[in-house]
């Protein structure tokens, strides 16, 4: 008897999971390889709103170990209205190199009167090939 109810149990917890309205912030792609013949590349990502309110996002790039690197952003800085998704292409210097990885982020920017100041952060994996 006691097997039951901890499996009736299980199945609530389940369903209030799926029930239950999850947000966050997100970004597409989240990772991708990228072939180029040129001395840099370029990477279209799309930050996405989930909530119902505006927020603002800015759009930086790193190294594989979260260094920031030199790297031309169309709109670095942007606002999206809740539910919104906006296209936002990044180009990222070889600097010399044949292999590149770097890490594309959404991060989002308290507003400067806002009671919470929480700062997400979501970041996409890539890797670019330079073709000689």
């Amino acid at each position: 008897m006691w097997r039951g109810s901890a499996n009736i149990g299980l199945m609530c917890i389940g369903l209030l999971y799926l029930t239950a309205e999850v947000q966050g912030q997100a970004m597409t792609p989240m990772r991708g390889e990228i072939t180029s013949y040129a001395d840099e590349f370029a990477v279209r990502v799309a930050p996405h709103n989930p909530y119902r309110h505006r927020i603002e996002v800015a759009i930086r790039v790193y190294d594989e170990k979260f260094r920031p690197i030199r790297a031309r952003v169309s709109d670095s800085r942007i606002g999206l209205a809740g539910g919104a998704t906006r296209r936002v292409l990044v180009i990222v210097p070889f600097e010399g190199t044949r292999n590149r990885r770097v890490r594309i982020c959404a991060e989002s920017i308290p507003y400067p009167k806002a009671t919470t100041r929480i700062r997400a952060q979501i970041c996409g994996r890539f890797m670019a090939r330079r073709v000689q």
